[in-house]
């Protein structure tokens, strides 16, 4: 292959790069794609763009975005260009997936009922108690299979070291599986021919395997499912929708439901009432129920949580969960993986500070134009600073932040996120990018073939939310044995 067109000013800088190596060589895996990107040129590739775009107005496929403004509905941000990752590693980040779920969920189970790890000194019993996200309403409740996060996204980064790092785990209500999905579709119908030539794994299984999970809960044999979502302003009402209709299930709103003196919990139809099993919940732990936490949420079903106490319904993600989803705990997890399972962590955690701890707060403040400083409890990259990328103002203020409450943040070094070539305006470009595989686990555990590639659509910019400018892109696992 020649570097000349589409790759000869292509620059990765010091970040490790998804397609082309330091040399300007397309890594093994990747050789087909490069050569097929080559061949057709970048006018055609334009093209193809415009027809991506075409079909994501015509499929519906949006996302909010909240501002002053009120909120906005958008066209989703897609970028043709697919990131790839061999079969062989997918094993081991797939295996690493599993295990850590598996871990996080024996720990969310021991913080509610044994509390071990505390007593054997492992976690202060004030980091938890503290947390943002630590529900008393749950102690001494007992999910069936002993899980609480049925269902985690949580992020993988690659760094500078060819290293794939897990950044955080997202246990109370993680989206973007659907658009995973939907950057599939859309890929199908720009580069049929591409796909046909090679050994992508698929990613449509999905929605049955979140069926089976779901299902699973219940002691039914065929119990009956419904997806709560706050409504059609929520930001990820696009998913709430996709996913009941995919899984042939009933999408419905806090009023829909209700809870009868027998504690189960029912749904109005045209029917009249049918009691409903599994609770598939898109809504925050505070708005759940008004009996219990938010007096004033109309999001929610009151008496939702006393259903769920006798249980009589099952709710994935159980309330609670959220606990292991603050950043300070994240520092925990290799020694949860240690603690309840006895194995070595398969994926690494990105190195981390715990600013409540006096030594490693003060490194923090010395070194804060250096790293990235991240809220315990925020997320969509909302709340964090990127010391490299920091004013003096923004320095300061931070450094203020910490010091009046350190519990609530952490600090971890400024990785060079990998990249992979975007198509931006007229040409391929490095953009940063990360990656969100989704997790099952019920009875049995499931891992997505992949995930959902975010990419920081702004050059230099390591923020891949879609709420802050990011996009997303397809993401191909690849047996090349086959």
């Amino acid at each position: 292959m020649t570097t000349d067109s589409i790759w000869k000013n292509y620059q990765a800088d010091r970040a490790f790069d998804e397609m082309l190596t330091a040399q300007s060589q397309p890594r093994p895996i990747c050789e087909t794609l490069s050569d097929y990107l080559q061949t057709l040129g970048v006018d055609a590739i334009k093209g193809r763009r415009s027809a991506a775009d075409a079909a994501i107005l015509e499929m519906g496929i949006t996302f909010t975005v909240y501002n002053e403004k009120g909120n906005i509905d958008r066209a989703w941000p897609f970028d043709i260009i697919p990131r790839l990752i061999e079969f062989q590693e997918w094993k081991r980040i797939e295996a690493g997936l599993k295990q850590r779920l598996k871990a996080l969920n024996c720990f969310i189970n021991d913080i509610y009922n044994e509390q071990a790890i505390i007593k054997d000194g492992l976690i202060p019993a004030d980091l938890i108690e503290s947390s943002g996200n630590f529900r008393k309403e749950c102690v001494g409740i007992n999910p069936k299979f002993g899980t609480w996060a049925n269902i985690c996204g949580s992020d993988l980064v690659r760094g500078g070291d060819g290293v794939v790092y897990v950044l955080e785990d997202n246990l109370r209500v993680p989206s973007g599986v659907s658009y995973m999905i939907e950057n599939r579709v859309i890929t199908k119908r720009v580069f049929p021919e591409l796909l046909q030539n090679l050994n992508v794994m698929p990613v449509d299984a999905y929605p049955s395997q979140l069926f089976e999970m779901l299902s699973s809960l219940s002691s039914n044999d065929n119990p009956q499912i419904a997806v709560l979502t706050p409504g059609i302003y929520n930001s990820a009402y696009f998913e709430h929708a996709f996913l009941a209709q995919q899984m042939g299930v009933e999408l419905v709103e806090g009023g829909d439901l209700i809870v009868n003196d027998d504690d189960c919990v029912y749904m109005r139809t045209i029917r009249g009432l049918e009691k409903v099993d599994v609770i598939y919940r898109r809504i925050d732990d505070l708005f759940l129920d008004p009996e219990v936490f938010h007096k004033d949420s109309m999001l929610g079903v009151k008496g939702l949580m006393r259903a769920w106490k006798a249980g009589n319904v099952a709710l994935a993600n159980a309330p609670g969960a959220g606990v292991a989803d603050d950043k300070v705990v994240y520092a925990y997890v290799p020694q949860m993986i240690r603690y309840y399972l006895n194995e070595e962590p398969i994926l690494p955690n990105v190195p981390t500070y715990l600013c409540s701890d006096d030594e490693q707060r003060a490194y923090v403040l010395a070194h804060l134009s250096e790293l990235v400083v991240k809220p315990a409890n925020e997320s969509g990259g909302y709340g964090m600073l990127i010391g490299t990328q920091a004013t003096q103002k923004e320095l300061k203020q931070f450094r203020k932040l910490i010091q009046t409450n350190p519990r609530n943040y952490i600090a971890q070094p400024t990785l060079a996120l990998s990249t992979c070539p975007t198509l931006c305006n007229d040409k391929i470009e490095p953009r940063h990018i990360d990656l969100r595989p989704f997790i099952l686990q019920g009875e049995n555990s499931f891992v997505t073939a992949g995930g959902l590639t975010r990419v920081a659509l702004r050059k230099g910019s390591l923020v891949v939310n879609s709420s802050q400018g990011g996009g997303s892109k397809d993401t191909w696992i690849i047996n090349m044995e086959q």
